[in-house]
């Protein structure tokens, strides 16, 4: 009999160790551009001998509270419930970890989470990993203006409706793999200026699961650069507000054309030290000249920077910039960043 319990007990114990190690085989997903917060602090505490060893504070915390696991496992934060549902099933301030217990640590509410750089109104390529294959749809959503990174994410600070909806996109790379992913190209929201959370949920199809995720970012004219993450641990603290707005003023027009200015001030508490105004063109509408500034396209999608002598702005200072363009005159809402 004594024999008998020591087997049983050995047996219950070996399950106990099973049960507690890293099952890649039951994740399937999360967020890769713009970096959602598990798969980020998955790369910020990468280590030669394949420990995860977070850098970033707001990892570290994360990792502190919800255990390593949370980012060997950085692409299952599921509900295998959720059956396509939100606010009320979703608790308010849990978002970021869709309610599952083990990634609690990645709703608090802090400003120094490794950070994506995009530009308002630009088309990029979004990255979702499929380490499992499912059939489904993408939601996109946006923090609404008034949302603040001090406190944690709630259904009410997401703009109402997603800014970027796809079902059943294509995918490269090998399923079950740390490059592998669905690919998709989407265009962020272009009325919104300096940080945010991009919160984004995949539905799956074939069954009641759902995934989600936060990604933190600022809309400041980057190119998707991420920063808070490796040796160089958190983001440095910004000296002061560099806030920015944009005003347009229409100059001049004709048939098939007219000329704009736009105003950029320092809405700020500390001098700004490069800018970047984007907006959309409307139908037919085309820039042939720009002075003052220096400008790129991708569709209908505008940025405008500083050049050397107008980047710098002081506080309640302001500058312009002018252009030309054919087609109909409108009055565009532009956004403006810090660059």
């Amino acid at each position: 009999m004594g024999a008998l319990l020591l087997a049983a007990a050995t047996l219950v114990a070996s399950v106990v160790v099973v049960t507690a190690r890293p099952d890649p085989a039951a994740a399937h997903g999360a967020a890769m551009i713009p970096g959602a917060r598990t798969f980020l602090c998955w790369k910020d505490g990468l280590s030669p001998t394949g420990e995860i060893r977070p850098q970033n504070p707001a990892c570290a915390a994360a990792v502190a509270q919800s255990g390593s696991n949370s980012l060997y496992n950085w692409f299952s934060v599921l509900r295998s419930d959720a059956n396509g549902r939100t606010t009320g099933f979703i608790p308010d301030g849990q978002l970021c970890s869709g309610g599952a217990t083990g990634f609690r640590g990645y709703d608090l509410a802090r400003n120094d989470w490794p950070l994506t750089h995009l530009t308002a109104g630009r088309t990029m390529e979004f990255r979702y990993s499929n380490w499992a294959h499912h059939p489904g749809t993408f939601y996109f959503y946006v923090t609404k203006n008034t949302w603040s990174p001090t406190r944690a994410l709630a259904w009410s600070d997401l703009e109402e409706q997603p800014f970027l909806t796809v079902t059943n996109p294509p995918q490269r790379g090998a399923v079950g793999t740390n490059d592998g992913h669905y690919y998709f190209t989407g265009t962020l929201p272009s009325n919104k200026s300096g940080r945010h959370i991009i919160y984004s949920r995949w539905v799956r199809s074939d069954s009641q699961e759902n995934f989600f995720g936060c990604s933190d970012v600022t809309f400041d004219g980057g190119n998707g650069e991420v920063t808070g993450i490796g040796s160089g641990g958190s983001n440095p603290p910004p000296a002061g507000n560099g806030g920015c707005s944009a005003t347009f003023k229409l100059t001049n027009s004709w048939s098939g054309g007219f000329q704009g200015e736009v105003e950029i001030r320092n809405t700020g508490t500390a001098p700004l030290n490069g800018w970047a105004a984007s907006w959309t063109l409307s139908s037919g509408q085309q820039i042939s000249q720009i002075w003052n500034a220096t400008h790129t396209t991708s569709g209908s999608s505008v940025t405008a920077r500083n050049v050397s002598y107008n980047g710098t702005v002081g506080v309640n200072g302001s500058t312009s910039f002018g252009f030309l363009a054919s087609g109909t005159s409108s009055s565009p809402t532009i956004t403006c960043a810090a660059s």
